[in-house]
């Protein structure tokens, strides 16, 4: 998409938006260290007009499950870089699964993984994988469309 797309996406998707702002929580799970990426992906998402809770440095599943469900957000995005991505995102599903909070939350996954393994996390329930390559204005579009989706939570 190019910005002038991306701004129009935006205004089309402000007009059905839900009441308030979408909350985000932004985590680097894992060893992972490198947090540039995520810190510019959260300021795009603040200056879309979200509300954004970046979470940290080597966050466990567990510290990330219990954050997202204190905060009350509505999508989880994890930014991983590592290569642990195919056990580490699968266990935070499972543990929102565990919890019952699955439903709740919209789930995202970024950084730099193969095709393959960002297919196979799809079909475990990851809703979308926003590559390194992704630029933040679209990262921001596409958080807005997944919540339009979803509709108003329950």
């Amino acid at each position: 998409m190019n910005p002038r797309e991306d701004a129009d996406k935006m205004s089309e998707q402000s007009a059905a938006a839900p009441e308030g702002p979408i909350r985000v929580l932004t985590a680097k799970v894992g060893l992972d260290g490198h947090d540039r990426g995520v810190k510019i992906i959260s300021r795009a998402l603040r200056d879309a007009g979200m509300e954004v809770i970046y979470s940290g440095l080597h966050r466990t599943p567990e510290e990330i499950v219990a954050a997202a469900i204190q905060e009350d957000v509505d999508v989880i995005g994890l930014s991983i870089l590592s290569g642990a991505h195919m056990t580490l995102l699968p266990r935070i599903l499972e543990l929102l699964k565990e919890r019952d909070v699955l439903d709740r939350f919209i789930v995202v996954g970024g950084g730099v993984m193969p095709d393959e393994d960002a297919e196979a996390l799809k079909a475990m329930g990851i809703r979308d994988i926003l590559g390194q390559d992704t630029a933040p204005d679209h990262v921001a579009v596409r958080i807005r469309e997944l919540v339009a989706d979803r509709g108003p939570r329950v």
